[in-house]
């Protein structure tokens, strides 16, 4: 990415060897909602190129919006029919009651607010819910709540009743849990992780300065978690909200990082044992780095993943996009390779800081990314949650494969 491409030249619509989606509809007579790509010279090595769908109204939805609330940090589930998605959010930033709807056309429309357990109001975190299966097979959705003591609350019905919220151990955490893997070939066996920085693994915890990544292990179907053990800590780089994606052959896991001191960019580290060793974590480039990474693959094979654009204070003045809701476009090579990938995409301007972008992402059967997070998106106001739907003709004319990377890489 050129240096020169900073977030108030692409706003401007004018980048160095690039054209921004601004700049576009004045080159093309486009009307402004028309995302352009961004990358004159197409294919070159090293180069990412930039798209901005800021203005695509016709690809938004509201989702949940409520004057002089905050509503924040949403976490998706899509179902096996391919069209329902469960979509939680907590009242207030990062804690709050849980307030829980539900889509049963891929995210073109949202129910009202649905009844909860009254656990559900005393949340102290941002919730996360995942779908996980039994060892007999039997479907579960669960709901964390983070910090001490995690609770977990359960559904055998899809998302129509649940239980109350209930601890799992003498334990807790920060974004409670990052992310929850089935482990391959073994039913009912799953893989989750979070973190802690001193101050909510324990009762009256203290700050400690060192972040900590904790993994810990469900054998019945997600119903009861082993004591955590910490996978790496450091208090010279803060890791923290971990985001998982499989390789295409099934072999290996990925789990991307957040750096939270700012001092670095964003990390990633491997495992090629379902989890039970990793990789010293290393730095990711620029146009991967940010918060709380979520990742899908595409049906070509691509992996769209998004997150909050949030960079190292020694580079956010060269970044366009900074402080957004971003999403990045690429392979599971890039991210092995450590290349910047394909592409760099704006799905919504934050009004306000950082404030955005803990994204659930979902694709559906027919290729359809349903991305949702909340964020300020009308400045002066509480932030509230958008939906983001591009479907796969949509996808395909602003974000093509690139050098016939794609198709060829999903097994």
């Amino acid at each position: 990415m050129s240096d020169r491409c900073t977030r108030a030249s692409v706003r401007r619509g004018w980048c160095r060897g690039r054209v921004s989606a601004a700049g576009g509809r004045r080159l093309l007579g486009a009307v402004w909602g028309l995302a352009l790509v961004a990358g004159v010279r197409s294919g070159v090595a090293g180069e990412i190129r930039l798209v901005d769908l800021d203005r695509r109204a016709d690809l938004q939805i509201v989702v949940d919006r409520e004057p002089g609330q905050y509503l924040g940090h949403p976490s998706t589930c899509l179902l096996e029919d391919g069209r329902t998605i469960l979509c939680v959010y907590p009242k207030g930033h990062g804690r709050g009651p849980i307030v829980y709807k539900r889509s049963e056309d891929g995210g073109r429309s949202w129910s009202e607010r649905l009844p909860t357990p009254k656990s559900w109001a005393t949340s102290k975190e941002t919730p996360t819910i995942h779908r996980v299966l039994g060892p007999d097979g039997k479907r579960r959705v669960i709901v964390w709540s983070g910090l001490y003591p995690a609770r977990l609350s359960v559904s055998e019905d899809d998302g129509r009743t649940w239980t109350e919220l209930k601890p799992v151990g003498d334990w807790g955490g920060i974004v409670v849990m990052g992310f929850v893997e089935a482990i391959r070939g073994r039913p009912g066996h799953y893989l989750a992780m979070f973190h802690d920085d001193g101050r909510f693994f324990r009762k009256m915890g203290r700050p400690t300065g060192v972040f900590t990544l904790y993994k810990t292990l469900s054998q019945d179907g997600g119903l009861t978690w082993s004591f955590p053990q910490p996978v790496y800590h450091s208090s010279q780089v803060h890791l923290c909200e971990p985001g998982c994606i499989r390789s295409p052959d099934g072999r290996t896991l990925a789990v991307l990082l957040r750096e939270n001191s700012r001092r670095k960019r964003s990390h990633i580290m491997f495992s090629t044992d379902e989890g039970r060793t990793w990789s010293e974590p290393r730095e990711m480039p620029l146009p991967l780095t940010g918060d709380r990474h979520v990742g899908r693959y595409l049906k070509d094979g691509r992996l769209f993943i998004s997150f909050r654009c949030n960079s190292p204070l020694s580079e956010r003045a060269r970044r366009p996009f900074e402080g957004d809701w971003v999403a990045w476009v690429g392979t599971w090579e890039d991210l092995v390779k450590g290349r910047e990938g394909q592409y760099f995409m704006r799905l919504k301007d934050n009004r306000k800081g950082y404030d955005t972008a803990y994204p659930g992402v979902e694709v559906l059967p027919d290729g359809t990314v349903v991305a949702v997070t909340y964020g300020h998106w009308i400045a002066g106001e509480q932030p509230f949650i958008l939906c983001v739907r591009i479907e796969p003709q949509v996808l395909q004319g602003i974000a093509p494969p690139v050098g016939g990377a794609g198709s060829r890489e999903q097994q």
